[in-house]
């Protein structure tokens, strides 16, 4: 069995690039040993967006009167929301299926070994390739703390199966997936503590947006405790006691149940990838040029294995670089305008640089802020509630970072990454019309 491309894993890297090798017209087998979806559809980015949208629904039917809209006896059903989240991956695999069948992608279900650049085996057959791509993505971390392996505990995987609603939740990592999950239970009336190590939630995202977003959810009764270590855990009479220490001392906190969530790693192992003798960067990640290609010429690296943005839209568009690549169409990988959001209600978007990687740079540069107020669209959608839009410049007005607090800013911060992406100055949002009233109107009050 000879293919010009073989590609291992069916996530987002690895479905994109068999969709774009397919249309290319070249032949192309893939490999997935478990759903096609990968950990963003089928146990990530798709099933917590699903079960935010409950969450938010269920918040605003809680707080109706404030749109002068009744609603009586508001409730959810947890289970329901938890069948309704298998339904939508459901429909989503069967679509990525029928678009990689329609360009003729031989799709073979199974753990793939690499023998070397030009050989997979899977099963008892070999695979023959010109080019190989390898998605192979990551794996949640569990940290070697004191008594995790005596207490029982959720990954993101267990949460989201979860039928039941616990009456406490504490979750140890305030990233993105802590916030989210955060978010989520604290919806749904969950006593929920969050602890993180480090002196702010979402390390990464500007912290000035960070803090803002952290005090609003301390008013809805979320626990915060930052700068604190987490330093055993064991079983206590109503759940797991998480024992901790931070400037103040030592303490302790109990909850029924707890959830890690501490980051992810490229998977590496257990598929052959030493095979191929890949040089690795200082971080042990596998290194690529501007177009995913590794070391060894032929081999290419998207997703979160390359360790450079572990994100299912830059895997998208690292497996479209590569192809193109393969096929001779000119063409590069940028990571300067990657978006970064967090799902919570409210969101928070993030493209570019922030204050704190400017500072560290000892770049000059300059700060826009404008409240979403501004914006009349957000003042009717959102009574009661602040938001913020934040653009750092450098001295010319180039924008260097767009940071935005207030929905939907997933769905605003795309304009600004186009806006890095190209250059262009703070100015060039004005020679756009935008249709009123509209969020998005925000840039063009800067």
């Amino acid at each position: 069995m000879k293919y010009q491309v073989a590609i291992i894993g069916g996530g987002p890297a690895g479905y994109t690039a068999a969709e774009a090798a397919g249309k290319a017209g070249l032949s192309v087998v893939l490999f997935e040993k478990n759903s096609l979806g990968g950990v963003c559809l089928n146990e990530g980015c798709i099933p917590t967006k699903t079960l935010l949208y409950s969450a938010k629904v269920y918040d605003y039917t809680r707080h109706a009167s404030k749109y002068a809209v009744s609603v009586s006896d508001s409730s959810y059903d947890l289970g329901k929301i938890i069948s309704r989240k298998s339904k939508v991956i459901r429909k989503l695999v069967l679509g990525i299926k029928a678009k990689l069948t329609a360009q003729q992608v031989t799709i073979v279900s199974g753990e793939a070994y690499i023998a070397n650049q030009h050989t997979v085996i899977c099963g008892d057959e070999s695979y023959e390739c010109d080019y190989m791509i390898v998605c192979t993505g990551s794996e949640t971390f569990i940290p070697p703390i004191q008594g995790v392996d005596q207490i029982n505990y959720w990954t993101h995987r267990d949460a989201l199966s979860n039928k039941e609603t616990p009456s406490s939740l504490a979750i140890v990592g305030g990233g993105v997936i802590g916030m989210e999950f955060a978010s989520f239970f604290n919806s749904l009336g969950v006593k929920v503590t969050v602890l993180e190590m480090l002196d702010e939630i979402l390390g990464g995202i500007d912290c000035e947006m960070a803090a803002l977003l952290r005090s609003e959810y301390a008013k809805r009764g979320v626990t915060f405790l930052l700068a604190t270590r987490v330093t055993a855990f064991e079983k206590g009479d109503n759940g797991t006691l998480i024992h901790y220490e931070n400037a103040e001392g030592t303490g302790k906190v109990e909850a029924e149940k707890l959830l890690l969530s501490v980051g992810r790693r490229p998977v590496m192992k257990g598929f052959g990838l030493e095979n191929l003798n890949l040089e690795l960067t200082e971080r042990k990640s596998v290194k690529i040029d501007e177009h995913m290609q590794t070391s060894v010429k032929g081999v290419y690296v998207c997703g979160d294995l390359n360790g450079v943005s572990l994100l299912a839209h830059t895997a998208v568009r690292e497996a479209e670089v590569a192809v193109h690549h393969i096929i001779n169409e000119s063409d590069k990988m940028s990571y300067q305008a990657i978006p970064g959001v967090v799902y919570t209600n409210p969101e928070i978007a993030s493209v570019g640089l922030t204050e704190e990687a400017l500072k560290a740079a000892d770049r000059s540069y300059k700060v826009i802020k404008l409240p979403m107020a501004y914006s009349g669209r957000f003042v009717a959608e959102n009574e009661g509630v602040n938001g913020l839009c934040k653009v750092l410049v450098d001295g010319d007005d180039k924008i260097l970072g767009v940071h935005i607090l207030g929905n939907p800013a997933s769905e605003l911060i795309v304009m600004a990454g186009m806006m890095i992406e190209d250059g262009r100055k703070l100015s060039d949002w004005k020679r756009y019309v935008f249709p009123h009233p509209t969020v998005g109107e925000i840039f063009r009050e800067l």
